[in-house]
């Protein structure tokens, strides 16, 4: 058996392994929460050191907690920001409401080390308790929201490069495509002509604003209740550390945060997380219909619109050769899929908080941190396998936009709405294109057909 040492909390005396860096509270969440086998996000895990390093730097400058102890807790945390210690984040991500287990986990692993850097040994706490020192000052009410806020913030860093650069993306296509006339279509059927590369660039429009949405929804994650303590009162705190606390958050995390304006509000309401989710939700939306509309242009290739080609990445059937499917287009929409459903979590989680606390925040920081990290890989892959790689087949496109029967309402102003729409069934009927009945007809001249029914200037915009 693995060698155990014996720690003690207020409810009694625990085992916890002998080499380990948390103890006896992460411990107890290890035996109760068996649930997921899913382990904290690394970018909640840095963020959490963050505050821990933010807030000994405050007690050390209020003279709250002396400058030796100070000065390990924040190496130790430094350690936990550089990814050094993210093996002794042991507890589940469903877990204890409000994150007390992940926070004691967290409190453990920085006191446990900052005391071996004191020259102490694992599991006594007699120079750097996890409570007392490392926690001084701070409650999981105000320490868990902050992290997950501002794991939230850093992940967003990586996902708005892979967006901008898909929206660019197609943007760059809808130029390639520009000169491409093929036909329209709404509710499925045929509709006027325009060009590919009007579909393309509206993808890319779409995107850009899914980006400065979320953008937006993500500046309310930087009001941070830091320094509300249990219920937001500042309750055994300085009545300085608030602001300093903030400040040197900021400063480590790189990024603009600020004292909330109310810390009751901070801590009773999570909306700004469920703000962000669902604008990641929109983007998934954005993104399920684009991929759904790659799928449809590219179907075939002897069936389908096959309008577009896209790139060939592995063998489609295990049964019929020679198929290719679109992979990348499903791999985007499943992904998405998982977003929407993370958000629905995000939103119950939201609603769920009472009165001076929301305890459902492990959910929310869970599913935010997921939705952004699957969201901004399937982003890159989806534009370096995908969309980089799209072609054009404009001798179908060309095909389709000389066939629409939608063509007729070009006729419009010349014949009337009626004579275009008998010119439309007897077309549908007779397989006779509109362009070879109108000629046929003398319903207009040469001059005229050239004039009403040129594709590239109906296109035009």
């Amino acid at each position: 058996m693995a060698a155990k040492r014996q720690e003690k909390d207020s409810l009694g005396f625990v085992d916890v392994p002998a080499q380990a860096y948390y103890g006896a509270q992460t411990a107890r969440a290890v035996e109760n929460f068996p649930i997921s086998g899913l382990r904290a996000h690394p970018l909640l895990i840095r963020a959490i050191g963050m505050v821990k390093r933010a807030a000994a730097e405050a007690n050390r400058e209020l003279g709250t907690v002396n400058e030796r102890r100070a000065d390990a807790i924040i190496q130790a945390a430094q350690e936990v920001i550089a990814g050094e210690r993210d093996g002794d984040f042991v507890v589940d991500v469903f877990q204890a409401g409000a994150g007390v287990s992940f926070h004691m986990n967290a409190n453990e692993v920085i006191a446990n080390r900052a005391n071996e850097i004191l020259g102490g040994k694992l599991g006594e706490y007699a120079e750097v308790h996890p409570n007392d020192h490392v926690n001084y000052g701070q409650s999981t009410n105000d320490v868990f929201p902050t992290a997950m806020r501002v794991a939230a913030l850093l992940g967003l860093e990586t996902l708005y490069p892979e967006l901008d650069a898909l929206a660019d993306a197609f943007t760059h296509k809808g130029e390639e495509f520009s000169g491409i006339v093929k036909a329209g279509r709404t509710h499925m059927q045929d509709a006027v002509p325009l060009r590919l590369g009007h579909e393309f660039t509206a993808y890319g429009v779409a995107l850009r604003k899914a980006s400065e949405a979320l953008r937006d929804a993500s500046d309310s994650l930087r009001e941070l209740g830091l320094g509300g303590s249990a219920v937001g009162t500042g309750l055994n705190t300085h009545p300085q550390y608030r602001t300093l606390a903030v400040t040197n958050l900021a400063r480590i995390a790189e990024q603009a945060l600020f004292p909330a304006e109310d810390l009751r509000w901070a801590m009773q309401s999570q909306a700004p997380m469920a703000q962000v989710s669902g604008a990641l939700r929109n983007l998934s939306l954005e993104l399920i219909r684009i991929s759904n509309d790659l799928r449809l242009l590219s179907s075939g290739p002897n069936t389908g619109f096959n309008e577009i080609h896209l790139p060939s990445l592995q063998p489609g059937s295990s049964i019929m050769p020679g198929k290719v499917n679109p992979v990348m287009a499903e791999l985007a929409a499943m992904v998405s899929f998982q977003v929407v459903g993370n958000d629905t979590a995000v939103a119950l989680a939201m609603q769920a908080g009472q009165l001076e606390l929301n305890v459902m925040m492990p959910a929310m920081a869970y599913n935010v941190l997921q939705s952004i990290t699957i969201l901004a890989n399937t982003l890159r892959v989806f534009r370096e396998r995908c969309v980089a790689g799209i072609t054009a087949n404009e001798d179908k496109c060309r095909q389709y936009a000389e066939s629409t029967i939608a063509l007729a309402t070009a006729l419009n102003p010349v014949i009337g709405y009626a004579k275009a729409a008998e010119l439309v069934k007897e077309s549908v009927a007779s397989g006779e294109s509109l362009v070879e009945l109108v000629r046929k007809k003398g319903l207009l001249t040469e001059e005229q057909i050239r004039e009403r029914l040129d594709l590239k200037k109906m296109t035009d915009a």
